[in-house]
Parts: C-alpha cells; structure tokens; sequence
C-alpha cells in the first residue's frame, strides 16, 4: 500500500500522484506540464499498460492532459470523474490533441526544410483522445463508489471549475484501511457561477495544493462589474479594443457573466452597445456545457437566474467566432469591441493572433484575467516587458495592461488553511504538491509551525508507506532539462510503449484458452520474423 509523487512537486503544472494498492495500480490525474519546468518528473513506476484506474480531480490540461498520451502507450482500464468534468473533456482533450497534431504536422515540415531536424509526430492523436474518452466513468458528487476489492472513492465539489472535486480514496490491504484526500485544485469563495468549495471532515492523510499558499488576494473581494465596466469605458472612450486571453473553460464563462450585467444596466456609455466575441470553438462548448450542469453546479445566485429563464451566460450582442474565417473578420471590424479568446497565458491559440493586431496600439486594452504561469507570453507581458515574439516577428507592447485583482478559481492562502482546518481530527500527514519550488515549502512550514500540522512538500519520487506512514524514498529535485518541445515525441517512443503494453497483455493472457494463447503466439513470432527479416 504505497503513494508516490510523479508531478506537480515544487511545480505548479503536470500533476499526478500513483497508488499501489496489492495488485491494483492506480493515478489520481495525469497533467500535462505547461510553461517554465523547474524539475524533471520521475516515470510512472510501472508500464503504463498495466495502470488499473484513473481518479481525475477536474478537467483542466494540467491535471487531464495526459490521459491520451497514456491510452497511446497502452491503458485500457477505466477513468473515473464527475458527470461535468466528463463532458469538459471531451472538449479539452480533443482540442489538446488537434494542438499536438499541428505542431507535429509543423515541425515536420521544417524538418524537410532542415536535414538536423527529426520528422516528429504528436504524442498522441485524435484518435487516442477518442479512445481515452471511451473509458471514461462519470460519478455523481456525494456517492461512494465501489472501484474495485479494496478501493473505494466518492467526488466532492471543491468550486475550482464546474465539475472539479476533492477525492476521497479508502484503500484496504492486509486488513488495514486507510483514507487520502486528494484536494484537486481548492477555489476560491464567492467565484461567479459555481458553489463554494465543500469541505470535508476525516483523512488519514491529505494530498493538498498549495498554488497561492503564500499570497492572499487582495482585501475583500472587488466589484469585478464596476473595475471591469470602468476599463471598457476609458478603452472605448479612446477608440480602442479590450482583448482578455482568457482560459476557454471557467474564466471565460465568468467574464460572460459580468459583461451580461454590464449590458443589461447600461453601465457602459462610451459605446453603449458594444459587440462581445467570443473567439475559441473550444469556449464556445464549453460554454454549452456549463448550462446543461447549471443545476448540480450553478450557486444560489446564478440560480435565481436560471428559474427566471434568463441564461446568466447570454446576451444580446454577444458573438461567437467558430471557424478560422470568423476569427480573421474580427480584426476588420473597427468598432471598439470586447474580444476573449484561449489561450489564457497567450502561449496558443487564437489569442496570439488578436495580441499582433492590439499590443502595438497604445489605445487597445489587454486585460489579464487568470494566473499566469512564469515562462509564458502572458507573464512576460503582465511583468512590464517592452516587446514579445508573435509568429517569429517581435511587437511592441504599448497598449495598455490591466488585471482583474482578486478574480481567481484558486483559493488563496486563508482559503487554503480554511480547507484544511475543515477536518474534524487534524491528518496524520498533509502533503503540499501543486505549488511553486518556495511557495509549497514555505506554507508546508507555516501549517506547521502555526496550526500543529504534520507536512511534508515532497519532490517527484518521494514513496510514501501509506500502512506504517512513513516516507520509504525521498525524491531528490532534478532540474530539467531544456527540450526543444514538449508536444511532440519521436517514433521510437511510441514503439517501446507498444511493447510495454504487449508485455501488459501477455501477462493477463493466463485466463486464455491454450488454442487462443497459441494463435496469439503465432501472431507475435511471424511480427518478429517480419521485422527481423
């Protein structure tokens, strides 16, 4: 019975922690990594063939993003999720993959063009994001489920993202049971939309983030309306465009929200019916998504709405851009407008194509209005930097730069502590994860050093005994190396992984009938002499 820590330790992105329960290998999410890696992240402790579970916390790329990748190389087990995280998804993961795809396709077409570079392909394909979606379980928040002998998980929402939940895992071996509480990402209180975070009141251990453990938003919480009518009116007033690189899931609904008082109070007079556009196919599902689950996610207040029939998401002048010509078409409008569009660090996406046509114009107006991870363009941009580089040609920035202060989907240091102390009996063991190099260790210090909690921030490859608690291995920080790309992986790869999952399959072939186990034998040994012929 053992817990090991392979992402997002000392890092805010790529999260995903392991459990070994008797024969039964399990992930609790598979996130891919976005901008700056401090660390290397240790490999899985077995094939990914041989992975049982998949228990995912929410569908944000940092904790979902590699679940193709892992059906690429071999998983066929079943994956675990709220019913609305289920259909985010469906949206994100494809999305994902037709990213990887272009990338793949475009750096193959340099390597035509440049005999030292590799012919490269996606991690993972469109198709290996359809297949991921096919094992998916969709669970009901507050329902205790029978994974399998000696595991047992139930979803709690946690107000991170429509959908996102705390989980509660109870593993039994040996006759010894224990409880872990994954937080997922913890929200922030009194987010637009969705409810607050729930909390819940036992553990044996916790496996905490800690993202804005050492920071609290800024006083009480602002009237998002009024800061953001007020931009819209200088911005406008000037003759400009407000451009928000927004996250297409969550933040984007938010911003929607508050633009949809904002037009129905007339609170903006410089151009009373300025026209909204929402620029991302993926937003635009999203978007769908949240109001088929308004009623197990919306709060009260966006409830109220729903049973007057009004969509707190919609209204007039609100338009949505799906194909690439609609996006192009922006740009030649000249009346002042509102434009969101992902990706919400402008690393992607059709927001970097918005940012060339606005940053250079000292009257438009960017407005950020989510965190934005160092190393990206987004952080760049928001820390003072004179120029960036959009499609290989550098832009000046003198277009004017605002953030939404306080507007955030992740809980801040008080709400974080708020979480923990929800627990009746404090936990034998709080793990930090999810939070940058100092900021999860300084907070593992301040629970500890303030409220009596035993903590820990481990490193990837940190073991953990979940039986007698204690740390069996110390993962020991590596830094990582710079790669030229992270989205795209060579043949080679992909070929050890099918026999990783080759091996997976005959290990199960045991149950076969002697005459299926000779067929499938037969088959390998005439691939084998192809190949070596």
């Amino acid at each position: 019975m053992k817990l090991t820590f392979i992402g997002a330790d000392h890092e805010v992105t790529g999260s995903c922690h392991y459990l070994e329960i008797g024969d039964k290998h399990i992930l609790v999410d598979y996130g891919m990594e976005q901008g700056r890696i401090s660390f290397e992240h240790v490999d899985l402790p077995v094939p990914e063939a041989q992975i049982d579970y998949v228990f995912l916390t929410h569908a944000h790329i940092d904790h979902s993003g590699n679940l193709p990748l892992l059906f690429s190389r071999g998983f066929r087990g079943k994956i675990f999720m709220t019913r609305p995280t289920a259909d985010l998804c469906s949206i994100m993961l494809r999305d994902c993959a037709h990213i990887q795809m272009q990338e793949a396709e475009w750096r193959s077409r340099k390597g035509k063009r440049n005999k030292d570079i590799k012919q490269v392909e996606p991690v993972y394909t469109m198709e290996d994001a359809d297949g991921t979606l096919r094992l998916i379980v969709p669970c009901d928040y507050g329902t205790v489920i029978d994974v399998c002998e000696g595991v047992k998980i139930r979803f709690t929402d946690i107000g991170h993202l429509l959908g996102s939940a705390s989980i509660e895992v109870w593993v039994s071996e040996k006759n010894t049971e224990k409880k872990i509480v994954f937080s997922g990402d913890i929200g922030n209180n009194d987010q637009p939309l969705i409810k607050d975070p729930a909390m819940t009141d036992s553990a044996d251990y916790v496996v905490m983030e800690s993202t804005y453990g050492d920071r609290y938003h800024e006083g009480e919480r602002p009237d998002y309306v009024k800061e953001l009518t007020e931009i819209l009116n200088r911005t406008f007033a000037r003759g400009g465009n407000v451009v928000i690189p927004s996250f297409a899931v969550g933040r984007t609904q938010e911003i929607l929200y508050f633009l949809r008082t904002i037009k129905k109070e007339h609170l903006v007079t410089a151009v009373s019916d300025f026209p909204v556009y929402v620029d991302s196919p993926m937003a635009v599902e999203a978007t769908e998504v949240f109001s088929d689950h308004a009623m197990e996610c919306y709060d009260e207040e966006a409830m109220a709405l729903v049973k007057k029939h009004i969509n707190p998401i919609a209204f007039p002048g609100l338009n949505l851009a799906i194909t690439t010509e609609e996006s192009r078409a922006i740009n030649d409008e000249e009346t002042p407008k509102v434009i969101i569009s992902a990706s919400g660090m402008c690393e992607a996406g059709r927001i970097r194509h918005h940012l060339k046509h606005n940053l250079w114009r000292p009257e438009s107006t960017i407005l950020f209005v989510g965190y934005q991870s160092i190393g990206t363009t987004g952080r760049a941009i928001i820390e003072g930097a004179d120029s960036v580089k959009l499609f290989g040609e550098e832009i000046d920035v003198q277009a004017e730069i605002c953030k939404l202060t306080g507007l955030s989907g992740h809980a801040d240091k008080g709400g974080l502590i708020r979480w923990i102390q929800g627990f009746k009996q404090k936990p034998k063991k709080v793990f930090l994860v999810h939070g940058e190099d100092g900021t999860c260790t300084a907070f593992a210090g301040y629970l500890r050093e303030e409220y009596g909690f035993d903590t820990y921030a481990p490193y990837s490859g940190t073991e953990f005994d979940l039986i007698s608690g204690q740390i069996v291995k110390e993962g020991v920080p590596k830094a990582a190396v710079k790669k030229t790309s992270k989205l795209v992986s060579d043949v080679f790869t992909r070929l050890k992984a099918a026999g990783a999952r080759l091996t997976a399959i005959i290990a199960r072939s045991e149950g076969m009938t002697n005459k299926d186990k000779a067929k499938f034998a037969d088959q390998i040994i005439a691939l084998c002499d192809k190949w070596e012929s």
